[in-house]
Order: C-alpha cells, then sequence, then structure tokens
C-alpha cells in the first residue's frame, strides 16, 4: 500500500484530532518519549506535532469553548491520551509503560538507586573499580561479588561516570523512561494528576485530623450553615440540604392544618343560670 504524501496526513492528522475532540469529554496531557503503549483498547493516543495539536484545538474552541483550557500544557514532546473509562485505573495503566533507558554520566538520577548485594560477573580486576565508590566487594569463584546492599544515588543526585558504568550493566540497570502526566482534562475542568489520588477515605481522614485542631466548635456549625448558604443559592446540593430548599420552594407544604378543637361544654353542662 503506497504510503500517504504529507499533506493527506496531516488533513487526516486534523480531522482525527478533531473527531477526538468531539466524542471524549477526558483526556491527559502527557509528555512521552520512546514509550511503546499497550492501553488494552481503554484509551486512545493519537501523539503528534504540538503545533498541529493546537491548530486542531483551536479550530473546536467555537464548539466547545471549555477547550481553551488545553492550550497552555501543549508545550514540548506531549501527547493527548483521551478515554471514557475511570481516569485513575487509565492513569496506572499510562504509567506502567516503561522502557529501559541508559544511565548517562552528568544525567540527573530521576530516583534512588541501591545496587543489590549480587554476584556482578566481572572480573577480580573490577575490585579497584568498586573500591573507588565505596562498595565493598570480594572475590568469588574468579568473579566480583557485591557483599551488601549499597545507595549509590539519592533523587535528584547527579551520576558520575564511575556510577554510570556500573548502572548500565545487565543486571542491574535501574532506570527508564516513563510517561509523565502533566494535567488531567475532565468534562471541562483542568488539574494536577495528583487529584486522582484522592479518595473519599482520603477526605474524610483529613476531615477527622481538622475536627480535633478546631478550637471553636461553634466554627464547624458556622462552616455548615455556609454550606447550607452555598446549596441555597446554587444548583449544588446535598441531603441535608435538600429540606431547607424544598421548603424555601414552597413554606405552605409545611404549615400543619390546625386541629378542630371540639366544643367544650360550659361548666353548668350547657345550662344557664336562669334556665
Amino acid at each position: 500500500m503506497p504510503r500517504e504524501d504529507r499533506t493527506t496526513w496531516k488533513s487526516n492528522y486534523f480531522l482525527k484530532i478533531i473527531q477526538l475532540l468531539d466524542n471524549y469529554l477526558k483526556c491527559f496531557i502527557m509528555g512521552a518519549d520512546t514509550i511503546h503503549l499497550s492501553l488494552q483498547g481503554k484509551a486512545v493516543v493519537p501523539m503528534g506535532r504540538n503545533t498541529m495539536m493546537r491548530k486542531a484545538t483551536q479550530g473546536q474552541l467555537e464548539n466547545i469553548p471549555a477547550l481553551e483550557k488545553l492550550l497552555p500544557p501543549l508545550q514540548g514532546n506531549v501527547g493527548f491520551a483521551f478515554t471514557k473509562e475511570d481516569l485513575t485505573e487509565v492513569r496506572d495503566l499510562l504509567l506502567a509503560n516503561k522502557v529501559p533507558a541508559a544511565t548517562r554520566a552528568g544525567a540527573i538520577g530521576p530516583c534512588e538507586v541501591t545496587v543489590p548485594a549480587q554476584n556482578t560477573g566481572l572480573g577480580p580486576e573490577k575490585i579497584s573499580f568498586f573500591q573507588a565508590l565505596g562498595i565493598t566487594t570480594k572475590i568469588s569463584r574468579g568473579t566480583t561479588e557485591i557483599l551488601s546492599d549499597v545507595q549509590l544515588i539519592k533523587t535528584g543526585d547527579r551520576v558520575g561516570a564511575s556510577e554510570a558504568t556500573l548502572l548500565n550493566t545487565p543486571n542491574i540497570s535501574p532506570f527508564s523512561f516513563v510517561l509523565v502526566i502533566q494535567q488531567v482534562f475532565n468534562n471541562g475542568s483542568i488539574y494536577n494528576p495528583e487529584v486522582l489520588d484522592i479518595t473519599e477515605e482520603t477526605l474524610y481522614s483529613g476531615f477527622l485530623e481538622g475536627v480535633c485542631n478546631v478550637a471553636i466548635p461553634h466554627s464547624i456549625i458556622s462552616g455548615y450553615k455556609g454550606c447550607l448558604a452555598l446549596s441555597v443559592e446554587t444548583d449544588y446540593t446535598f441531603p441535608p440540604a435538600e429540606k431547607i430548599k424544598t421548603f424555601l420552594a414552597d413554606p405552605s407544604a409545611f404549615v400543619a392544618a390546625a386541629p378542630v378543637e371540639s366544643e367544650e361544654l360550659d361548666e353548668d353542662m350547657g345550662f344557664g343560670l336562669f334556665d
């Protein structure tokens, strides 16, 4: 099958982005380098140039104004991951896609690296190399063995030439390329990916911790009244506010009918003094 020319490819790409923006209300904005994606059909990832993605997005602003929030994050080597599935589940799938990365001298370590105790398979002539790194070794059956776990790099440390040489051995290689989720777009709102880690349990425990630190209990009541007032003035509601909103909508519905009082007989059993 002949390869389509660049003009046709760009036209088809724009059409694809426009269709995705129309059909999906949720997406991730992510940085990606040399990542092979395996998303099990739960997301669509149309990688392309920033200028093309921006142009396609700008073309849809008239139909979907909220897409304007996607434009600022489109900087650098980023892409979209459109989904209709649970965002937390898809986030975990995206982060699970990794490829091994060579360790370069002078690079900044993205994570802590601990070299475990093991037989390196390297010859005894490498002992001085390990000694220079402060790693205790011994010769075992003609090869160099590391005797105990050693923390070689801390997060943010610059990798030296010796560290890079050691970390590029096949049985260590701790670094990898991984997707970096920068922003989450969800039904017109955009926020940091850390928000996806907030669960009901997190909110509940945070509330309980806050209650313990409140010195004046009436502050809680005041906050509750504020929530009720907010609910009354907006479309947002929650169960305790329903009764108040119903009352304000029709106060007469809450007026109890006055009880019919039975006529009490006079003390003289209905007879007057002169009857």
